[in-house]
């Protein structure tokens, strides 16, 4: 079948596409990334460009203006190649997947208190020293006897004998390729040799046999996959030092911002593939940065350590994740042996391995197990609540003796998808806002302090509850009759806005209508109402709390009084909440650098009880109940003035 060309400006790339197919698959397969926070299916809105040159076949979508129709505006997604084409992707649509500065990488990974002075200095909750130094990972220089005629065993079990006279390796296997080579090694090496032990599975692997003593270089990756982000680091296994930090956007959001709608994405031809390379290349990249830049050989890194929810996971490995989102909701695997990570077509040494993270469900995954194990939950002597807020909203409370999980589908609205304006929390994002009760001016803060494109999730909530205590919305989220020349009405009701066009990086007004105050209702609701219905199948209440972890990286630019006056948080003492930022990635860390954590989190994620809310009667309930701002029942929020 003939190809058509599709070229996209403002990046001068071009792309030869079969006839018939979408703008949005050419430029998925250009590497040009454009928002499409529903995948594909023509409901976000997101996906908007404007067709310069060529002829389309397009369905007709209310998410178009008759405006935006006029001067030549498409879905992307609803839009079919019958020419050659030339496209133009305007500044609103573009998926900025451009890593992230080493100061935003730094804010990502770090615990940060909300700038509220009395909740004091921010505190480091990873445990350094609880476990044992015992890496996935080790390596062991060994100078063996040369046999003799008093000594005759084989050259194999004269390696094996030496380990396990010297160390404590019990049980220990050997791949066929490494023997192969051993008789000339063990001689051309003048019997000193490193070998490369690898914990697999409850045994000890023999991963590598090397001539002379390489005993210094031995290295490990530790990576967190998220929905939106992908965080990694560097490690020296033998000194445990973090030698380098990455972190970048999740390329998968090209085919939907969601998890499930990348599951629905997985079932299209080629979509698990190219779901997968998305994941897979991004890690690659990061990795021969890392190695690239602090003078490492990617032959010495041994190990890579994952953690991410369970879809992710699933994507990495290239395992069909269909039936997480199909009743009864069950995954594949929620503990994944490790593996040889080439396997997964991840590059480092040949014979390295994977290990990932176990999961407990098939919508609370490793990520929140390695959440557990940092913060120190299951050793907690008081009842902790732990919150990792997202599109897929995850919740666990409990101590050393018990913990009980739920995820509540908060949809992406926190990530600032799904929303008129809504943006990630990346260059040119408004994330702070102060709205004057006097005037309902505005004043913002926009990352890298640019000219705004529009709103991320912290801003959304900045908004909401500036507009409660200036008195534009009412508890519903319902604009009051006031006078303001940024309140007006539009094709899709009352919308308030927050910055004009000719001081917007897109050349459009950026505003704020009632359907997306209603999205952050409801996706504030769904979060409270899961953390309500776990307190109470335990008969406390939030009072009785010890601590709350806030986890991920959204959390990083969440003001908490705001969150709380929302009915986000619970309205407690705000000494208890605890920003503890990418908890993931710090106990995948762990993880990586003991095998004790390893043994550690594995029975954490046997250990969590989790709790289907889909079939829990009374999470319906709470969650209607939570459907107001900042609540139904004022006496759960008591420090809240009318």
């Amino acid at each position: 079948m003939k190809k058509l060309k599709v070229t996209f400006y403002p990046e001068n790339k071009s792309i030869e596409i079969e006839k018939g197919k979408t703008i949005l698959a050419a430029a998925i397969s250009a590497h040009i990334y454009i928002n499409s926070s529903c995948g594909g299916d023509g409901v976000c809105g997101r996906c908007k460009i404007i067709l310069n040159k060529g002829e389309v076949i397009s369905q007709p979508s209310g998410r178009l203006s008759p405006e935006q129709r006029k001067h030549g505006y498409y879905l992307a997604c609803q839009t079919l190649v019958e020419s050659d084409l030339e496209v133009l992707i305007p500044p609103e649509s573009r998926l900025e997947l451009d890593k992230l500065t080493q100061e935003e990488v730094d804010l990502r990974l770090k615990g940060l208190y909300s700038k509220a002075e009395e909740v004091g200095p921010p505190q480091s909750l990873i445990k350094e020293g609880i476990f044992r130094h015992s890496p996935l990972a080790t390596k062991l220089y060994l100078e063996l006897t040369p046999p003799d005629h008093t000594d005759r065993i084989s050259d194999l079990e004269r390696v094996l004998r030496h380990i396990r006279q010297n160390y404590d390796v019990k049980v220990i296997q050997i791949g066929l390729v490494n023997i192969r080579r051993l008789g000339s090694l063990l001689r051309d090496s003048d019997w000193k040799v490193t070998v490369t032990l690898g914990k697999r599975n409850g045994t000890t692997e023999i991963v590598l046999v090397e001539p002379g003593d390489t005993s210094e270089k031995n290295y490990g990756l530790c990576f967190d996959i998220g929905t939106t982000t992908i965080s990694a680091q560097l490690i020296d296994l033998k000194t445990k030092k973090i030698l380098g930090t990455k972190a970048t956007y999740n390329r998968q959001a090209s085919f939907g911002s969601d998890i499930i709608t990348r599951i629905i994405y997985a079932r299209e031809e080629d979509g698990l593939e190219k779901l997968h390379h998305a994941v897979i290349d991004t890690m690659n990249e990061m990795i021969k940065e890392l190695v690239r830049e602090n003078c490492v050989d990617l032959n010495d890194v041994n190990c890579i350590l994952c953690a991410g929810n369970t879809t992710m996971v699933h994507l990495l490995l290239r395992v069909d994740p269909t039936y997480i989102r199909r009743e009864p909701y069950v995954s594949t695997a929620n503990f994944v042996p490790t593996i040889r990570a080439n396997e997964a077509g991840i590059k480092i040494n040949p014979r390295g391995l994977l290990s990932c993270v176990p999961g407990v469900s098939s919508y609370v995954g490793g990520d929140i197990s390695a959440g557990i194990l940092a913060c120190g939950l299951d050793k907690e002597e008081e009842v902790c609540l732990l919150i990792d807020i997202g599109t897929n909203g995850e919740i666990v409370v409990g101590n050393k003796e018990f913990l009980i999980s739920a995820a509540a589908s908060a949809g992406p609205a926190f990530e600032g998808s799904g929303l008129s304006c809504g943006t990630r929390a990346a260059r040119g994002a408004i994330q702070k806002v102060k709205i004057s009760p006097k005037d309902f001016e505005v004043s913002f803060n926009v990352i890298k302090d640019v000219k705004p494109i529009g709103i991320c999730g912290s801003g959304y909530i900045d908004i909401v509850s500036q507009m409660l205590k200036a008195g534009l919305i009412d508890k519903e989220g319902k604009f009051k009759q006031v006078k303001s020349s940024r309140l007006r009405k539009s094709d899709i009701g009352n919308e308030f806005i927050l910055v004009f066009s000719g001081d917007s990086g897109t050349g459009s007004d950026i505003v704020v209508s009632e359907a997306d105050i209603e999205n952050i209702k409801r996706a504030k609701a769904a979060i409270f109402a899961a953390s309500a219905i776990l307190i109470e199948q335990l008969s406390l209440k939030f009072g009785d709390i010890d601590k709350v972890f806030i986890a991920g990286g959204f959390g990083t630019y969440l003001d908490m009084e705001n969150a709380v006056s929302i009915g986000l948080l619970p309205d407690i003492e705000r000494k208890k909440f605890i920003f503890v930022g990418n908890s993931s990635l710090a106990g995948a860390r762990e993880v990586l650098l003991s095998y004790e954590a390893m043994k550690s989190i594995t029975e954490i994620a046997k250990k969590v009880t989790y709790l289907e809310l889909s079939i829990e009667s009374r999470y319906m309930d709470e969650y209607m109940a939570a459907m107001f701002f900042p609540h139904t029942d004022k006496s759960r929020f008591p420090n809240m003035k009318e």
